[in-house]
């Protein structure tokens, strides 16, 4: 399983609040399927980043042609393959 980082910068705010519902009722489907590993929205009002699991890019892609904001031109996108360490330790 590879992860994919996806940002999703602003395009048009009115189709992003728009469509808002549907792009968030799109990621709950696609974490119960566990072929998203997190998402979230930039504070600043620039968009956000959708982290995908998928096996190939072309998977990846697939699934992120089906978002509601890709489709009705609410965001644009930038994909990257994304090496997740996991041996990281925190001192908090």
């Amino acid at each position: 399983m590879n992860y994919y980082a996806v940002f999703l910068p602003m395009k048009d705010e009115e189709k992003s609040k728009e469509f808002r519902p549907q792009h968030l009722a799109f990621l709950k489907q696609m974490k119960q399927k566990k072929k998203v590993f997190m998402n979230g929205r930039f504070t600043d009002g620039a968009g956000g980043l959708v982290i995908y699991a998928a096996d190939s890019l072309d998977e990846a892609m697939s699934y992120l042609k089906e978002d509601p904001y890709i489709i009705n031109g609410a965001r644009d996108f930038e994909i990257h393959e994304w090496a997740m360490e996991t041996d990281v330790e925190f001192d908090f």
